[in-house]
């Protein structure tokens, strides 16, 4: 089973940017789709953005298209999210995770075994 850390929050002003990492340990990732999700106070966690083993593919939820950009490193059992023009609607508690492939890596309801995330915060 795969553990991963996010890390790379913080709290940034609108318009700003900031890249999150998520390390993965206990089975290497080259194998799986990632995923990153997020959760704002008050609402269900939600998708953000995913990846396929390789990073041949990707998907975004509308509301982050254009502005962000999901990538990972299979060498290093990382995978990034990099967040530009952030806006304060994209603060959230911020998770990745595993995935067996990309359309499961958008569905958090289908997945297990969440890290503690990073808090994203945008200040207006």
């Amino acid at each position: 089973q795969v553990q991963v850390v996010e890390s790379g929050g913080g709290l940034v002003q609108a318009g700003g940017s900031l890249k999150l990492s998520c390390a993965a340990s206990g089975r290497t990732i080259s194998s799986y789709a990632m995923g990153w999700f997020r959760q704002a106070p008050g609402k269900e966690r939600e998708f953000v953005a995913a990846i396929t083993w390789s990073g041949g593919s990707t998907s975004y939820a509308d509301s982050v298209k254009g502005r962000f950009t999901i990538s990972r490193d299979n060498a290093k059992n990382t995978a990034y999210l990099q967040m530009n023009s952030l806006k304060p609607e994209d603060t959230a508690v911020y998770y990745c995770n595993a995935a067996a492939n990309l359309k499961m890596a958008t569905k958090p309801d289908e997945l297990r075994s969440w890290g503690q995330g990073t808090q994203v915060t945008v200040s207006s």
